[in-house]
Parts: structure tokens; C-alpha cells; sequence
């Protein structure tokens, strides 16, 4: 156990707090409703003014105590009283300082303590205002040490003018030297609110002499419009004997020079040979408030749009519907907005999202909320509107507003969104759900329709609750070894020689048999298993490239498709590089498969180590080729090695004279950049004439063979003639 320390100054203290007279076997009745709003606020059982005499303490005030040991060496409030700031003890029995006190061992039982210093004008420490718990907790919110903070300074006041109490009855001389030379602004009244006494901390305050008020009523320092309500509580005062304020009031006050400016007033009265007289503590707290609207604004605002923060955001939907009133919750989410911060800098993407947010707030209406609730995510709670197709306009609109070109230093940007809703009562009737199902729209929206805005759709919650079903499987399917690989080959299409085979994943679930990609795949993709799934495809997928190429399938390839998230890793070419060379196996021998949307979103991550791999060797192939928006344009600057057409398009290639086009473009369009070209999902001779016939080299399809397992490509099987159907 530590003792408190003792202050250098200890006979000046011990005087400061002579000057207040309390009496140490009687508590001050003027702080019993503090105490009892100190256990409320905190949820205590016990609350204290604690005041630190020459070897022990005493209670100015307490709430929920019993006997105590009050010998200044076992206080905690000695020890709180020497801070500056609140003390806070969450379990006495763990903290070195206590554990061994009496008060926490005894019958006392303490386990936590805050207290925050008590100290006279001039500085001088008279003790602590503290909250204690027979229970640890967990500390103090920054929240509730603003809270102990308040009531320690409402304490403080009423000492103040307890002091003042006492000088006043020892003669006017006396009350008026100790307020003379006190740094709070102290004003005395009688009963017909005329001024008797006035510091220079008043007059610093008010800009008035003391000679000039004196004898005139208080009611000068406040606007008329306040004055009868003032004369109310004074009568009031009066006629109980006592000011029944447990917290002071606030007021206007007005200056000299007609200025006005909030003051918060702590007063007390007393008996002053047979007169009733008051005293006032005035404080001027406009810094208080202009500190708490700055809170209050950084709490419920967005510092840099100016624009509501989430926060408010769903207080305005919550209230809405518990009015009853029908609106809708829009999330708005820009397109690609990484890559503006990254390539021209934060200060240009600040510019351009205040920008955005000010063109939001003239789509909607004027009692509607604007909202930034992420990086550069924006939410629109548009009220009284009670269809989609209302809603789908203010959508619409908002879209259309981002898309406007944004001047920035003359150059004009452009920026996309996506936007997802959802309609109350009509989708929820509570804000978090509302809120949540427009953002599983605008999940929808940037996976399917991106630049648009989509209502939400029932389908869209069942479709989250199986993706947050498969999650948690899919960690079991990963532990228990339940993921596995399928191969389907790739043929020369002149003689159907093998040239390769795809690595396509599968899952064999306990219950549901034999799972397909398309069942898992998306939320594999986007979990955090991603990276490790990759690696695991690519390791056995060269593994087993290796075992076909031992066994007299030299000219073999394998393919391997590639997630989002291994580019994000940033160890992709270490990892394929480290997985050709513990198999053996050449960089032509493994082919690298990416769709289109990796290389759209992620180009920042996606082309340097694409580069690095095929200037080893390494095949780059482009999946699903001529089903995005900017596939041409990516070829320029990709480093790729073969096209793969989609299989929509070679479905119907034989019937559709627009589909025989988009396959003979891609075609000449791979021959003009030196690329090979492989065709996907051919199922029939008549497709495979066609491909053939405009100079695609391979193919893989049902026509050639279905994905299977290792040993349905045995060598065995693709070690005989070329195929008797060769062209």
C-alpha cells in the first residue's frame, strides 16, 4: 500500500480550507442532490465529498457509506486530491498503490474508485469528489470523466459560496476582501435584488465599476425578456429560506457596452443580521459551449463534407419510423474512387467528395439528410416518398449529378456510382434493417449492374444469409480438407490433341454432395479464406501438372484461375515461383487465368506482377473475353499471352451471324496482337467446325471432355491417336 504524498505547501492549504469552516461531524445539505445525481449518472452506491484535513478526512457530503477508517494515510481521495485530472482505480484489489488498504480489504470493501480534485480559487487542494463500487469495472468513458468533471465544479461553486457565506457573516469588510481577491466574478444581492457587494472579477466580466452598480438591481445584467422569471425565483428564494437549485442556471448576460453573452449562475443565501442576502458565483461560459457544439458537431457530422455522419444518419431514420412517416434509405457508393486518391492524391479526392456531397444536397429535399457514413460512401434518407418508382428517380438523379463532370484545377473528372434502396415500411421497420437492406441492393447493384441503382429485393436477404451459411462452412470445408480440384482438358481443335486442362475447384459437402463454383464461389472469393484457397489450387494444381508431365505429357499446360485477393497478398510471383520450382516444372508449363473485372478494379495491384510472371515465362490467359465494357482497351497494356471466348458466344456461333462475328473479331483481334486464343463451353461438332474454320487454335468443352478428376485424364486415356474426327 502507498501512502498519499504530502504537499510542500501543506499550512497554506490547511488555511484555504479553514476559510470554508466546515464542520466535520456535519455534512453540507446544499450537496446532498449532487451526491445523489453522482450514483444515478454512474450507477454507484456510494458517492462522496471527501475532504482532506492535516492527518485525516472528513465527508462534505456522501451518499452509500458506512464506518470508515478516515485516517489520511488509507484515503483514496488524498491520493486524487494531488492529481489534475480525474483518478480512476478500475479494481483496487489489482493496483499496487491499494491493494493492500484497509478500505479495500475491510469491511469498507472497495474495488473501484474515480475522484476528480476539489480545489479552492486561488489553487489551493480541499479534497476530491468521488464515486466508489464494491465491484471492478472496466474504467471511465472519455464521457463520463466529462460528467464526474461538471459535478466536481458544481461542487466546487457551492464551497465558493460557502466561503463567501462565512466571510459575509464575520462582517462586509471580510466577505469583501476574500471576494476582492477571488478569480471568479462574485456579485451580492438582497432580497430586493439591489447589489451590495461586486469584485473586480465582476467588473472584468461585465465592464461595470462597483460604484456604478451598487445599489442598483442585478436585474442589469440580463435582457429584459429574462428579468421576471429572475424576480420569480429570488421571491421564491425568500420565501422557502433557501435557494432550492441542485445544479446552477443559466442565464443571458448583458455587458455594459449592451454585448450579451451566456453566464451560469451558482447562488446561495444566507441570514446577515436579520437580512436575507445572496451570493453569486457568475461564470461567463461561452467557451464551454462553443467546445460543446464542436463536440456535438464532430460527434454527428462528417469533418471534412460537413455533410451528417452515420450516427445521425440513423437517428433521422429511426425517428422517422417510429413517427410513422414513410421515406427510404438510399446508399450510394463511387466507382473506382481508389484509384483517383492514388494516382492524384488525397487533397484532389477530398475536393472531389465535397463536391459530390454538395450536389447530393440538391437532389433531395429540404427536411431529407445527406449523409457520408464511410471513405466515399454516401447515404440519402429521403422522406415522404412511398414508391419505388419515386425513389428510383431520386436515385436516378443522384447518379446523374456524380456522373457530371467535377472541374478540378480545369481538368474535368469523372466519377461513377451505384446506388442501392430500400423503402420503409414497405422493406423494414426499424432503421438498422432498413439501412442494411439498401446496402445489400447496392451489393447487388455493384456486382450486376454497376452505375445504377437497384431496389432491395427480399432475394437479395436470403442470398446474404447463404453467403454468411457458406462462409462458415467453407472454413470447415478448408479444415476438414473438403475442397478439391477438377480437371477439364484442352484440345488442339485440328487434331484433338491434348494441349492442357483447367484447374476447376469443387467441394464436396457431407451433406449436399458435390458442390459447383458457381454455388461457393463468390463468397469464397470475397472471404478472408481467399488468399489461402488460391494457394492451395496453385500447389496442387502443380503438383499434379507435374505428375502428367513425367508421365510422357511433356507438352502439357495447365491452367489455374486466380482471386482478387492473392494480387491484394502482394507475394503472388514469390508464390508461383516457389511452387513451379519445388515440381519442377518450366514457367510455359502453367498458365495464369484472370477475368476482366480483376484487371478493371484492381489495375494498381494487378499489372506489375502479372508482368513480372510472364517475363519469366509464365502464360497470362484472359477469361471470359468479349463479356465486359473494356476489354480492347486493356489489351494494350496487359501482359497477355492467350484469349479465352466466353462460351455465350460459342454456344450459338453455328445459328447467329452476331455471335459468328464477335468470335471471328476476337480472333483477328488476338492474331493483330500476337495472341493465341482458346474457345470455352464447345459442345457440338458443328462449333467446333466453325472455330476451327476462323483459325481458333484449341478448345475445351463437353464435346472433348467433361471436368473430372485426376485419373479421368490419365495418361492412359490421352496417350493414343490423334482424334479420329481430326479436320
Amino acid at each position: 500500500m502507498q501512502c498519499p504524498p504530502v504537499f510542500d505547501s501543506e499550512p497554506q492549504r490547511l488555511a484555504a480550507l479553514a476559510e470554508y469552516e466546515l464542520d466535520e461531524g456535519r455534512e453540507l445539505p446544499s450537496l446532498e442532490p449532487i451526491m445523489s445525481m453522482a450514483t444515478k449518472i454512474f450507477g454507484v452506491p456510494v458517492s462522496a465529498v471527501n475532504i482532506v484535513g492535516n492527518d485525516h478526512v472528513f465527508f462534505a457530503a456522501s451518499t452509500g457509506i458506512g464506518e470508515a477508517d478516515m485516517r489520511r494515510d488509507v484515503s483514496f481521495c488524498a491520493h486524487a486530491m494531488a492529481q489534475e485530472d480525474v483518478m480512476v482505480v478500475p479494481d483496487a484489489a489489482r493496483d499496487e498503490r491499494f491493494h493492500g488498504n484497509p478500505l479495500v480489504r475491510g469491511d469498507s470493501g472497495i474495488r473501484f474508485y474515480a475522484g476528480v480534485p476539489l480545489v479552492s480559487p486561488k489553487g489551493w487542494p480541499l479534497g476530491a469528489l468521488c464515486i466508489i463500487d464494491h465491484q471492478p469495472r472496466g474504467g471511465l468513458s472519455d464521457h463520463d470523466k466529462d460528467a464526474l468533471r461538471e459535478l466536481a465544479r458544481i461542487v466546487s461553486d457551492k464551497l465558493e459560496l460557502r466561503r463567501m457565506e462565512r466571510a459575509s457573516q464575520k462582517g462586509t469588510s471580510r466577505f469583501e476582501a476574500l471576494a476582492e481577491h477571488s478569480p471568479s466574478a462574485i456579485v451580492s444581492f438582497g432580497a430586493d435584488c439591489r447589489i451590495v457587494a461586486w469584485n473586480s472579477a465582476a467588473t472584468r466580466m461585465f465592464g461595470y465599476q462597483s460604484a456604478e452598480l451598487v445599489g442598483q438591481s442585478i436585474e442589469m445584467l440580463m435582457p429584459e425578456h429574462q428579468r421576471a422569471a429572475f424576480r420569480l425565483r429570488i421571491a421564491g428564494a425568500v420565501a422557502l429560506g433557501e435557494v432550492r437549485c441542485d445544479t446552477p442556471i443559466e442565464i443571458t448576460g448583458l455587458r455594459k457596452n449592451g454585448s450579451e453573452f451566456p453566464v451560469e449562475l451558482a447562488a446561495s443565501l444566507w441570514d446577515d443580521h436579520g437580512q436575507i442576502r445572496f451570493g453569486a458565483i457568475a461564470q461567463d461560459i461561452s467557451e464551454r459551449l462553443r467546445q460543446q457544439e464542436e463536440l456535438t458537431r464532430l460527434a454527428n457530422f462528417d469533418t471534412l463534407t460537413g455533410l451528417a455522419n452515420r450516427g445521425i444518419y440513423h437517428r433521422s431514420i429511426h425517428d422517422s419510423i417510429v413517427a410513422g412517416r414513410r421515406s427510404a434509405a438510399l446508399i450510394l457508393d463511387l466507382d473506382g474512387f481508389k484509384d483517383i486518391n492514388d494516382t492524384l492524391g488525397y487533397s484532389v479526392g477530398d475536393r472531389i467528395l465535397c463536391e459530390i456531397g454538395r450536389r447530393l444536397h440538391g437532389v433531395v429535399g429540404l427536411g431529407d439528410v445527406v449523409a457520408r457514413i464511410g471513405g466515399d460512401e454516401f447515404a440519402l434518407h429521403v422522406l415522404d416518398e412511398d414508391t419505388v418508382e419515386a425513389v428510383q428517380k431520386v436515385a436516378d438523379a443522384a447518379i446523374q449529378e456524380i456522373r457530371r463532370p467535377i472541374d478540378i484545377d480545369r481538368h474535368d473528372l469523372y466519377i461513377a456510382a451505384s446506388c442501392g434502396f430500400a423503402l420503409a415500411p414497405q422493406h423494414a421497420e426499424e432503421a438498422i434493417e432498413l439501412v442494411g437492406n439498401a446496402d445489400l441492393a447496392l451489393f447487388s447493384a455493384k456486382a450486376n449492374k454497376r452505375g445504377h441503382a437497384l431496389v432491395f429485393d427480399p432475394k437479395l436477404r436470403s442470398a446474404a444469409s447463404s453467403r454468411r451459411l457458406y462462409d462458415s462452412e467453407l472454413h470447415r470445408a478448408v479444415a476438414r480438407g473438403e475442397l478439391l480440384l477438377h480437371y477439364q482438358p484442352q484440345v488442339h481443335i485440328g487434331d484433338g490433341a491434348l494441349a492442357g486442362a483447367e484447374a476447376l475447384i469443387r467441394w464436396q459437402h457431407p451433406q449436399r454432395g458435390l458442390l459447383m463454383p458457381g454455388d461457393f464461389l463468390d463468397v469464397l472469393a470475397e472471404g478472408p479464406l481467399a488468399v489461402a484457397v488460391g494457394d492451395w489450387i496453385l500447389e496442387t494444381a502443380c503438383a499434379q501438372a507435374a505428375l502428367w508431365r513425367n508421365a510422357c505429357m511433356g507438352g502439357f499446360r495447365m491452367g489455374v484461375n486466380l482471386f482478387e485477393a492473392q494480387f491484394r497478398a502482394g507475394d503472388l510471383p514469390e508464390k508461383v515461383m516457389g511452387a513451379l520450382a519445388r515440381h519442377n516444372l518450366p514457367p510455359h508449363a502453367l498458365e495464369l487465368e484472370i477475368t476482366e473485372n480483376i484487371a478493371l478494379d484492381n489495375e494498381e495491384v494487378v499489372l506489375s506482377p502479372l508482368r513480372e510472371l510472364r517475363d519469366i515465362g509464365v502464360g497470362i490467359a484472359f477469361d471470359d473475353f468479349g463479356t465486359g465494357y473494356a476489354s480492347l482497351s486493356l489489351l494494350k497494356h496487359y501482359p497477355l499471352t492467350r484469349l479465352k471466348i466466353d462460351r455465350s458466344f460459342v454456344q450459338q456461333i453455328a445459328e447467329s451471324r452476331q455471335d459468328e462475328a464477335v468470335v471471328r473479331a476476337v480472333v483477328d483481334i488476338a492474331r493483330d496482337f500476337g495472341l493465341q486464343v482458346i474457345a470455352e463451353g464447345v459442345e457440338m461438332q458443328a462449333q467446333r467446325d466453325k472455330l476451327h474454320q476462323y483459325g481458333c487454335e484449341e478448345a475445351q468443352g463437353y464435346l472433348f471432355g467433361r471436368p473430372g478428376p485426376a485419373d479421368a485424364l490419365s495418361p492412359e486415356h490421352w496417350r493414343r491417336e490423334p482424334d479420329q474426327a481430326r479436320l
